[in-house]
């Protein structure tokens, strides 16, 4: 098989012309209510703010992080193993394979792993004669090894160049691999935070302590873990379900409304008990492929827009403080069971969720603080048009009863969602937002995401399988024709299907 790989400008869309290398060989390759409420002055602010600002530290951090090093900003893929991918172009002069074989010796020397290798005739030189060889290559080496690595390949080679020149993080590429992204950000967490309403309370955070624990037990596979909720956390949670139940009719979006009525007939979602994860995500993933994930607290925003990706959502266990049942700093369970999974029931909104999963992985530090605010301006904050009124469709506002009266009211700005926009627009740390952001539809603001996407700089390209759910990197024009292969066979089904419709 044949192909082009466009690199550096090497092949143009239409192909090689006279001045331009030959391509390479690839073999086998309404009206707003009353603001006159006590509930309304406790704001819901911490899981956002501190969701954008853990991207902007990871992005902060790599910035003041030393300079590059000899083989540059060259990494394709880091990974988790000790091990990164490169990807290579270098050039060897025809002295009787003199530079080949040296080559092959640094590459043995250093234990590289060849992924993928390509040849071709070397440029032209003046005289049009030209007896050199052009090497492209992905291959793995150890991590503390690629310094030296490149170092001793520039000796044996020329015009040694890294043709995808941004770095890209590691990321999950298969379901099971959401078990690596762990990391938690612990600054809300009722141990450390004073301003937290459990900090000063010991059986609260001994409790805590115990739910979280299933959480961090937790593998891909497992039965999701069962909680035994006492009387006390019962009792909160009935206080949150019957106040906020009694404003949705009001302030939330169709949608949502639907999805909590569906769950309250087939999930026990009630005033009187609190719904047990695993029925959740059965129920779930029969409606819209999304599953539930337990997990001990925030994580970093890398590692949550990671697993939307794979339509997992990772959903907190424990319940917030008695003393404050209308407000919790951090995700609790009823901010995941209140305010995100009766929306996760509907098809749009979860294709919708899992495109700024998959637009997060390998993206840059930054893109990560831009994904991540577009996704607290939309899957938490976010505002919708409905028969010529505005309404709720952000869990952030669905699970605080302050701030879902306040964002109805004549206080705040409403600004059409426009992710361009929205994705620098700046957000206030302790108190509610003075902007928020309204979508035409969730078909629309699916659109609008997969054109912001697009702007995203990557080298390569990623599609979800949902039979295995797991990733496929499309990288090689063997894989795209393999997708594509897929896609004529579902469409010999839909003209099959017309056809017969068509007879009746």
């Amino acid at each position: 098989a044949r192909g082009s790989l466009y690199i550096n400008g090497l092949v143009s869309a239409s192909g090689p012309t006279c001045n331009q290398p030959k391509p390479w060989n690839c073999p086998g390759t309404e009206s707003r209510p009353s603001l006159n409420d006590p509930g309304r002055n406790i704001p819901f602010t911490g899981r956002k703010r501190s969701l954008i600002e853990d991207a902007r530290r990871d992005r902060e951090v790599a910035s003041a992080s030393p300079g590059p090093s000899p083989c540059g900003d060259n990494l394709v893929f880091e990974e988790k193993s000790g091990k990164v991918r490169l990807s290579v172009l270098f050039a060897l002069k025809n002295e009787k394979n003199a530079g080949f074989f040296n080559a092959g010796k640094v590459f043995e020397t250093f234990e590289v792993k060849l992924l993928h290798l390509e040849s071709r005739p070397g440029r032209q030189s003046k005289n049009g004669l030209s007896d050199d060889l052009e090497f492209f290559l992905k291959c793995e080496v150890p991590s503390s090894d690629i310094d030296i690595f490149i170092n001793s390949l520039k000796r044996v080679a020329d015009d040694v160049q890294f043709p995808f020149l941004v770095p890209v993080p590691w990321f999950p590429q298969k379901i099971s691999d959401l078990d690596k992204c762990n990391h938690l950000v612990t600054k809300y967490n009722p141990d450390l935070d004073r301003d937290h309403p459990g900090f000063s309370d010991p059986e609260y955070r001994k409790r805590r302590t115990v739910i979280t624990e299933l959480a961090f037990n937790y593998k891909h596979g497992d039965p999701l873990p069962y909680v035994d909720y006492t009387a006390g956390e019962l009792a909160t949670w009935w206080e949150v379900y019957r106040t906020l139940t009694a404003i949705y009719p009001s302030h939330a979006c169709t949608q949502f409304l639907e999805g909590l009525q569906q769950l309250e007939r087939e999930c026990g979602y009630g005033e009187d008990k609190i719904p047990q994860l695993r029925d959740v995500s059965a129920f779930l993933r029969g409606r819209t492929g999304f599953q539930l994930r337990p997990v001990a607290g925030l994580l970093s925003a890398r590692d949550f827009l990671a697993s939307l990706a794979f339509r997992v959502f990772q959903c907190t266990q424990y319940i917030r403080h008695s003393s404050a049942p209308m407000h919790s700093p951090e995700p609790d369970c009823c901010h995941e069971l209140l305010g995100h999974i009766p929306m996760f029931t509907n098809t749009e909104f979860a294709q919708f969720s899992q495109e700024i999963g998959l637009a997060s992985l390998g993206a840059s530090d930054e893109d990560i603080e831009k994904l991540a605010t577009l996704y607290w301006f939309t899957v938490e904050f976010g505002l919708c048009e409905q028969n010529g009124a505005v309404k709720a469709y952000g869990a952030g506002l669905l699970s605080s009863y302050g701030e879902l009266l306040y964002s109805l009211s004549n206080e705040p700005e409403y600004r059409p969602f426009n992710p361009a926009e929205t994705c620098i627009q700046p957000y206030q740390d302790h108190t509610y937002q003075p902007v928020y952001y309204v979508s035409q539809s969730f078909e629309d603001a699916k659109n609008k995401m997969r054109q912001f996407s697009s702007t995203i700089q990557k080298a390569f390209s990623i599609r979800y399988d949902p039979y295995t759910c797991s990733l496929e990197v499309l990288d090689d024009v063997s894989k795209i024709q393999k997708v594509l292969g897929h896609m004529m066979e579902d469409l010999k089904i839909l003209h099959s299907a017309l056809e017969r419709l068509g007879q009746n």
